[in-house]
């Protein structure tokens, strides 16, 4: 696995083997999600948008945009709010401001309730109208305004004064009352040039298509809250939890370094390989025995097997199984010198080798001869944590018996460093795999 790609058989394994766990953990995740959603309170958001009719450039609409949330407009809402409302660096924060397609700027707010943002949101457009409109549109200087309305008044006075004139002259019967009709609507026609001129002129005028901006309807009232929700905290908690759950395994996978082949487990324990065996019987096979406080936790939530050992393959029939027991035992008859005894010695914990070295047992005993010409073997159980053998007594070796994937370099060297310190020479090293029986050999 520490080499390997990581497959779809290795998430297959861990969602096989590790379900129960990632169950808890999802549901330990959305736990936590729900007590986010706690912690924040609910958010509704609505928006409303502004017309800018004419011609604008895309600058022109940024700028009208950052003006919607400026301070000054900020303020004007939190005045126009009343004391029930935020203050202007509260609702900064909640009021946001984006061009849309088509000269629009879509204004939101942020609400503890559904009312509150849709009031919000409707101040804001309205105070940002009346905030661009007064300054877009020149009225930055009311005495200016005031006067100009003043003269346009005076004018129109004037052109009425100069009508009733012309009518009251005597119409065409003399050469002086022609002469003041004609000077009379002269008098009308520059009057008229002149304020047409000075509209013109106005910089407030040419300006008016733009700033005449229009409130495109109210703000819809929020039917739910806005997200993250808590249905959303709580499904982000499972999923996270799930996911790292996941990513968890797939590392600690990829940083073990659990020998797996025969000769990673022989050069780990200087010893030399002198066969394999099968064990059959599929997973409760591979289930070791688990002791301790916490046994039955990591038995509930399926700790007791490991995940990255993969799927015992198919056995063959028992005559095969007992044929490579008969010769794992001859090849360990032919490295001693004389007939005597090994110590068969398996870690505590591997139920698979133990099993194979049970099996290996039986078959030394039913091959022993009477005058004691062949080897006897004896199981030894040791902890990996704390490993030690009985002195030597008699004992012409020992062979060593462990499942692939099950223990790591240096628990492994540890068993060597035991059977050295108790004055055992490893005689040979056998490699306990597990398999799966045939359902004839089951029914039996």
């Amino acid at each position: 696995m520490s080499d390997d790609t990581i497959r779809l058989v290795s998430l297959g394994r861990i969602l096989r083997r590790r379900w129960r766990l990632l169950t808890v953990l999802a549901l330990a995740g959305a736990l936590v999600g729900h007590g986010v959603s706690l912690l924040l309170p609910p958010r509704y958001t609505t928006s409303v948008s502004v017309l800018l009719p004419g011609s604008w450039e895309e600058r022109e609409l940024l700028t009208q945009a950052q003006i919607a949330t400026s301070s000054v407009v900020v303020d004007r809402v939190a005045a126009s709010l009343g004391p029930s409302g935020a203050d202007g660096v509260e609702l900064r924060e909640r009021i946001a401001a984006e061009v849309a397609e088509g000269n629009v700027i879509r204004i939101s707010g942020t609400a503890d309730t559904a009312v509150g943002a849709q009031r919000l949101s409707d101040t804001t457009a309205r105070e940002f109208v009346a905030f661009a409109t007064r300054v877009g549109g020149g009225t930055a200087d009311p005495e200016a305004e005031t006067r100009l309305e003043t003269l346009r008044r005076a004018v129109e006075t004037a052109s009425r004064r100069i009508s009733e004139l012309a009518g009251a002259a005597d119409p065409g019967r003399t050469v002086e009352s022609v002469q003041a009709r004609t000077e009379l609507e002269k008098l009308r026609t520059a009057l008229r040039d002149a304020m047409t001129k000075l509209d013109e002129t106005d910089p407030a005028a040419g300006r008016t298509g733009k700033v005449a901006m229009v409130v495109m309807g109210a703000a819809v009232r929020p039917a739910g809250e806005a997200p993250p929700t808590r249905v959303q905290l709580v499904a982000a908690g499972a999923v996270s939890s799930f996911l790292l759950a996941v990513v968890g395994h797939l590392a600690a996978a990829r940083m073990s370094r659990r020998p797996r082949t025969e000769a990673e487990i022989a050069a780990a324990l200087g010893a030399v390989p002198v066969g394999s065996v099968d064990v059959p019987g599929g997973r409760p096979a591979v289930r070791p025995v688990v002791r301790g406080p916490g046994a039955w936790l990591r038995r509930l939530l399926g700790l007791d097997v490991r995940w990255d050992v993969p799927v015992p393959r198919a056995s063959g029939d028992a005559s095969g199984r007992r044929i490579r027991y008969r010769r794992v035992y001859a090849r360990l008859r032919d490295r001693l010198p004389a007939a005597g005894r090994l110590l068969v010695v398996v870690p505590d914990g591997d139920e698979v080798a133990r099993r194979a070295a049970g099996e290996l047992v039986a078959e030394a005993r039913s091959a022993s001869s009477p005058d004691g010409g062949r080897p006897a073997l004896r199981l030894v159980g040791v902890t990996v944590s704390h490993p030690l053998l009985p002195d030597r007594d008699g004992e012409s070796g020992v062979v060593v018996v462990v499942s692939p994937g099950s223990w790591t370099s240096g628990e492994l060297a540890g068993i060597a460093g035991a059977c050295a310190d108790a004055r055992q020479e490893v005689v040979g090293l056998v490699v306990a795999g597990a398999v799966r029986g045939r359902p004839e050999e089951g029914a039996r």
